[in-house]
């Protein structure tokens, strides 16, 4: 068990209070008014802290349905080194806020000897098993990689935000199997076209969802079985770091439907940890949405994104940047007279 804490009551009741009496008419400010006092609760004060230190940890890994993608999976390990060059979509944006980008190898099927051993320091496997015909992780390794997560985590403790990404070829299938697994859907309901599979590919990654649901019937209501039989090193990975971040009590702003994905069996471990997470933004797959719904959150952005990375989360950061200045920074009706 997990002692997850509570986002501070107190302080979300008088940030809905300074809210209510600040220069505008009541509600005026819509959503940002929720996510500032979100943010109070979160961070036990009004107005919140300044939301300075932004860090993206970026898990890669390869997937054994990874031929099931528009993309070969060698591009995994060559957008490795791409993260590591600062020319990725999310090196890129991240810049603009401000943001630190962080890559680990969780399971890239390589052996990354010419990348920093900061990369690898928590690499458990070489690539998984491909669901629709055996389980994607040995016995102890969801674990392990869980472990890892949170070690990431408590490494990046310092941030005042953390977002998780996701770089693997295949993952969305995997997503897909780890949401219907998690909610009790079909296939056909949670399967996406990913990275951009036609419809013929669409119907084969529908079949193999399907093929997977099925040989882990009644295998996968514990989560960390769940992980093992459908998931991956970095799926478990990206878990730990989501409880972990919720133990510190560090906000969390999920990405897509990887991020998604892990979230709904990372609350199945550490029920409340769900208090700490954001949707950054709407993911195009199918199963984002029904994990979302399933946690109770609704996307900041609709940029109708699907590249992954931690891309569409971090640019929700101004957002909620926005959301404390009102807090922080708006006057009171009451200084008005």
């Amino acid at each position: 068990m997990f002692d997850v804490p509570v986002p501070d009551p107190a302080a979300r009741t008088a940030a809905l209070e300074r809210l209510d009496g600040l220069v505008k008419p009541l509600g005026a400010l819509g959503r940002l008014e929720e996510i500032a006092a979100w943010l109070a609760a979160a961070h036990g004060c009004v107005p919140p802290r300044p939301l300075d230190d932004v860090r993206v940890v970026v898990f890669a890994g390869d997937h054994g349905v990874s031929a099931l993608s528009a993309y070969p999976r060698e591009v995994t390990a060559a957008m490795v080194r791409v993260f590591l060059a600062g020319k990725s979509g999310v090196n890129v944006l991240a810049a603009q806020v401000g943001a630190r980008v962080r890559v680990a190898d969780l399971g890239v099927d390589w052996d990354g000897a010419d990348v920093p051993a900061s990369v690898t320091a928590h690499k458990i496997r070489r690539g998984s098993g491909s669901i629709d015909v055996e389980d994607a992780l040995l016995p102890g390794e969801a674990q392990a990689a869980f472990e890892a997560g949170r070690a990431i985590a408590l490494e990046e403790r310092e941030a005042d935000v953390l977002i998780p990404g996701d770089m693997g070829i295949g993952n969305t299938a995997v997503c897909a199997a780890l949401v219907a697994a998690s909610l009790g859907l079909p296939a056909a309901e949670v399967v996406g076209t990913g990275t951009g599979v036609d419809a013929a590919g669409l119907e084969r990654k529908t079949a193999a969802v399907a093929a997977a649901l099925a040989r882990t019937a009644g295998r996968t209501e514990d989560p960390f079985e769940r992980l093992t039989a459908l998931g991956s090193a970095c799926a478990a990975a990206t878990a730990g770091f989501l409880v972990q971040a919720a133990v510190l009590r560090i906000p969390v702003l999920l990405d897509g439907v990887f991020s998604g994905a892990a979230a709904l069996v990372a609350r199945d471990i550490a029920p409340g940890a769900e208090q700490w997470w954001l949707a950054g933004h709407r993911s195009t797959e199918p199963s984002q949405a029904f994990a979302l719904k399933a946690l109770g959150l609704e996307p900041i952005l609709d940029f109708g994104l699907r590249l992954g990375e931690g891309s569409g989360a971090v640019q929700a950061v101004p957002t909620l940047r926005a959301a404390r200045a009102i807090l922080a920074d708006m006057g009171l009706l009451a200084d008005l007279a």
